[in-house]
């Protein structure tokens, strides 16, 4: 794919370049090569994915083959309107041209992975959607990579992993290559036509979200450790500004995610999601939902609802630290070890126990209450007759949790009654988890734009990395942004007069 140039020594020249091997990475790649480029793609990981593998895995869209199949009537027009409605204060820093060219191409985005042989159930309904629309992957988010990588390596696309771009190289104000370090050593790639920068967001990055987003966030953890914004930072030495940079999805706190899971683990094959969505519409949910509860009880938000009842949480102390209803997952990272634990009494056990008190829940997916976690995660559900047993089993002071619950005892929240009745349980740790939603102010043609607002020639972004201006609120919007982002940007790319 790629080749040396003629010019200087070791350097190698292809037509489009892109950086990040993500969902967003893969796509402009095979968009590109689709097209007729010679595509060259530089990943600083030793594999695809990123983020993408991470995802709940569900895509919004409108015009979907899967809507038409059950009598939905939908245009992206109405979607437009619709994205609006998640926004709420939110929508008056949303890029309206962004928001036109995602619901516009996401249609097609959802036809190219179906194609690829990504298989979805649903659509299913999230509110304020007028329609269902949410499109949820099986058997989970790795299916994407899967295929996407799959397809560029059909297309004859360079894929070269453990690549960190460290720098971009400018002639005369235009982008015409990179510098990258591998093995130990420096490389220079030239870019006949554009550069994408899709190396996902800053989440990672303690200096960028403490410059962005101030100190608090700075302390939160990333979902996904490589997520340093270094694609975003190769934006800003050239120029780029960074829209929407103290925008958070989060801080949310979650459960740690299991050592081993089922679903995780399942291979991306299309006859394993075929059997699946096969399953799901024909066998009795009573059949189906143990296996579902195998992901729903991995690392998702516990919800408020819980503390509004009456739980609370400890430290690794042992000591209850903050207002449960409050801002907890602003305090949990400045605890010792980043972490908490979700305290229940008995009376409460019972309550979470079935609806319409549900510990977790992924829309239109399933509901998770307290049994479920306590057949799905043994790690994380600890129960005892008394606390000094509990502390044990959390490894915190028996003395400090009893203290803790007798000082709650004393005052409980409002419309509480304690937490008075064995057994005790504790759920957790719960971290607080981040993902930054700001990036590089881009055109609609994925072009990323200077201070001054006009296009850098030869650079575009995609994926969170260019997400400079258009909000993401609601499921299936940021999985269907990357991809179609990515699209957009591998074709501005490849349309490009070669240097």
């Amino acid at each position: 794919m790629g080749r040396r140039d003629n010019g200087t020594k070791g350097e190698i020249t292809a037509d489009v370049i892109v950086v990040g091997g993500g969902g967003s990475g893969l796509f402009a790649a095979i968009e590109a090569a689709e097209m007729g480029s010679r595509v060259l793609v530089l990943e600083k990981n030793p594999r695809p994915g990123g983020t993408t593998n991470w995802a709940i895995g569900s895509l919004s869209s409108s015009a979907s083959p899967m809507q038409a199949a059950i009598g939905v009537t939908d245009t992206p027009d109405a979607h437009f309107e619709d994205m609006a409605l998640f926004h709420g204060k939110l929508l008056l820093r949303d890029n309206p041209e962004l928001r036109q060219a995602f619901v516009d191409n996401v249609p097609e985005t959802l036809r190219k992975l179906l194609n690829m042989g990504v298989v979805f159930f649903g659509p299913m309904p999230e509110p304020p959607h007028r329609v269902p629309r949410m499109h949820n992957v099986l058997p989970n988010s790795r299916a994407y990579a899967h295929a996407l990588y799959r397809r560029t390596r059909q297309l004859g696309v360079d894929v070269r992993f453990n690549h960190r771009v460290r720098r971009l190289i400018t002639d005369q104000g235009k982008i015409i290559g990179l510098e990258a370090d591998a093995n130990g050593s420096s490389q220079r790639f030239l870019a006949r036509r554009g550069v994408v920068l899709a190396g996902g967001d800053f989440s990672a990055n303690s200096e960028m979200k403490r410059e962005y987003a101030g100190d608090v966030i700075a302390q939160v953890d990333a979902l996904v450790k490589t997520s340093t914004g270094d694609a975003i930072r190769l934006g800003l030495d050239v120029g780029g500004e960074i829209v929407n940079g103290d925008i958070m999805s989060g801080p949310q706190l979650r459960f740690v995610p299991p050592k081993t899971n089922v679903m995780t683990m399942l291979p991306p094959s299309r006859f394993l999601a075929l059997t699946m969505r096969w399953a799901m519409a024909k066998l009795p949910p009573s059949l189906i939902r143990p296996f579902i509860m195998m992901f729903l009880t991995t690392v998702l938000e516990p919800q408020r609802k819980l503390y509004e009842s009456g739980a609370i949480l400890v430290n690794k102390d042992g000591v209850r630290f903050t207002d449960e209803c409050g801002e907890p997952q602003l305090v949990v990272p400045l605890q010792k070890g980043k972490e908490a634990h979700i305290i229940l009494d008995g009376q409460l056990a019972k309550a979470f126990s079935a609806w319409p008190n549900y510990i977790s829940t992924a829309p239109g997916v399933a509901y998770a209450y307290l049994p479920d976690y306590r057949r799905n995660r043994k790690d994380i559900y600890h129960s005892a007759n008394s606390l000094v047993a509990l502390a044990k089993k959390i490894a915190v002071s028996p003395t400090a949790l009893e203290k803790s619950v007798a000082d709650y005892n004393r005052s409980p929240r409002q419309g509480c009654r304690g937490l008075l009745e064995p057994p005790f349980i504790a759920l957790g740790p719960v971290r607080s988890w981040v993902l930054t939603e700001g990036g590089l102010r881009i055109s609609p043609k994925m072009e990323v734009l200077s201070e001054g607002g006009r296009p850098i020639p030869g650079l575009f972004a995609a994926g969170a990395t260019g997400q400079g201006g258009i909000i993401l609120e609601g499921h299936g919007h940021h999985l269907g942004w990357a991809f179609t982002s990515g699209r957009l940007a591998g074709r501005g790319a490849a349309l490009r007069d070669p240097i």
